[in-house]
């Protein structure tokens, strides 16, 4: 596999390997001895799969300490563009985000360590996620950020009359609020 780190410390854009032919392709998504070797020690707890319809935007979600979680992202089917925000208060870049599409053609995943909030927004009539974590759901860690805020300036590729959220998501923090009510978390 492919692997280079983004402006971002510790986040990295990994391209598998893959094999195409007339028959069609392989690819081996995930192993963890090059990972590992590449990235570092990480130990997945959990495999788990969304599919949307266009204009789907699940984020910007993250789980709080002691159930941070880093992931490791893909797109199976479709075109989505990835969103992550540091908030690791002693990095460099905290509150800055990145972008990048991923989608079932160029075969791109991303993996985010803890300490960032993640989201995607689905650009394709559908697409199938799938992303790896390395600790468990806990539903009162769970926190985020307003995909729309305006501190953080995102451009999501997507109209904001097409975007479709939940009603959970609807309610998240903007980032002001964010940094107000969890200023003693550390990742």
């Amino acid at each position: 596999m492919k692997v280079e780190e983004t402006r971002l410390k510790g986040v990295f854009v990994i391209e598998p390997n893959f094999f195409g032919d007339h028959r069609g392709y392989f690819m081996e998504a995930f192993n963890l001895a090059d990972f590992e070797s590449k990235i570092g020690p990480i130990q997945f707890i959990q495999d788990n799969e969304s599919k949307s319809k266009r204009g789907v935007l699940r984020g910007l979600h993250l789980q709080l300490p002691p159930y941070s979680q880093a992931k490791l992202v893909r797109v199976i089917e479709g075109v989505v563009l990835d969103v992550i925000v540091d908030l690791r208060k002693d990095s460099k870049t905290f509150g800055e985000h990145l972008t990048i599409e991923l989608s079932d053609e160029n075969r791109k995943q991303l993996f985010i360590p803890r300490g960032f909030a993640h989201g995607f927004v689905v650009l394709s009539e559908t697409a199938r996620f799938s992303y790896k974590v390395d600790n468990a759901y806990s539903p009162k860690s769970e926190t985020g950020i307003r995909w729309n805020d305006h501190s953080l300036a995102i451009d999501w590729k997507i109209d904001a009359a097409e975007v479709i959220l939940s009603e959970k998501d609807k309610q998240l923090l903007s980032f002001e609020e964010f940094k107000k009510q969890h200023a003693a978390c550390e990742f």
